[in-house]
């Protein structure tokens, strides 16, 4: 049976109403597995896996294992910067979400593709490698850590896409964030991922110019169809 993904596109949301989104998505495809085992394998429908893109006004969120010290601002500073923040849900450290950032969430049942979220995490990476690599930026991993870095081999080394994830019952939620053209300055406030001496950069810093985020969109969207063996609904 072939692995079906429903593509969504949620535009310029608010931080909280997607996360309110992703939350009831992803109990409806865990309430659906729980019910579906209490009857015939032979009757069971196909879960429903979801995909979505999108972008947030100017927010910060921090992870259940991050430390509230790596946001650097106050409560007045947050609304000088037009930005607000959420101690969240899903793994990792602080980061920061804004417009010309391409944020991906997978809701995806994960025992339709593979029980591994270590692979899952570098199935992700991936496709945002292979993304790059077709606008001629060279990219890969940091051994250690998360997400997808720039020279990550020497001391230049930069961070263009971070990854947090919450899994549970082999269901995820939450998903990266891809610096296509957003506004590094924002960066500055916080301590990204907790990582306070590495830099972080975007397709725009690194190509000299605005990338057309559509595009972008269509290029990550076939890399991740094929990594991870599925179709479009």
């Amino acid at each position: 049976m072939n692995k079906m993904v429903k593509l969504t596109d949620w535009g310029l949301i608010d931080y909280k109403t997607a996360w309110d989104q992703q939350e009831v998505l992803f109990k409806e495809l865990v309430d659906t597995k729980l019910l579906e085992r209490e009857f015939d394998p032979k009757d069971k429908t196909v879960l429903k896996n979801t995909l979505i893109f999108c972008e947030h006004p100017h927010v910060y969120t921090l992870g259940k294992s991050g430390d509230v010290a790596n946001l650097l601002l106050d409560e007045q500073g947050l609304k000088d910067a037009n930005a607000v923040f959420y101690p969240i849900n899903r793994g990792g450290d602080i980061t920061y979400h804004g417009p010309g950032q391409l944020v991906v969430y997978p809701i995806f049942d994960l025992e339709q593709f593979f029980t591994d979220i270590h692979r899952y995490l570098r199935t992700l990476e991936e496709a945002i490698i292979k993304t790059l690599a077709e606008y001629g930026i060279e990219a890969g991993r940091y051994e250690g850590y998360t997400g997808v870095w720039l020279d990550a081999d020497n001391d230049k080394a930069r961070k263009i896409c971070a990854m947090g994830v919450r899994c549970s019952r082999w269901v995820t939620m939450h998903g990266l964030a891809f610096n296509v053209n957003s506004d590094l300055n924002y960066f500055k406030n916080i301590i990204p991922c907790g990582i306070d001496d590495k830099d972080v950069t975007s397709m725009e810093r690194e190509l000299g110019k605005k990338v057309d985020m559509d595009e972008v969109k269509q290029k990550l969207k076939i890399h991740l169809a094929e990594l991870f063996e599925f179709e479009y609904q």
